[in-house]
């Protein structure tokens, strides 16, 4: 995914399936000067981590 669509994804109030690693995940921001989204699992919103945008795929 790119950074560009990683942010649109980040602020629309709808639910788009993404994954990270073959799972799915909510995007919460990005920072598009790092290339990076903060994330976590839909199943743990307690795991959030930070990890590179083009390592999203949009379902």
């Amino acid at each position: 995914m790119n950074v560009r669509r990683a942010s649109e994804i980040s602020e629309m109030g709808d639910m788009i399936p993404v994954t990270f690693n073959g799972e799915r995940v909510y995007i919460q921001h990005v920072d598009e000067a790092a290339g990076t989204a903060r994330i976590y699992p839909l199943n743990n919103p307690q795991q959030e981590t930070d990890v590179p945008v083009d390592q999203l795929q949009e379902q």
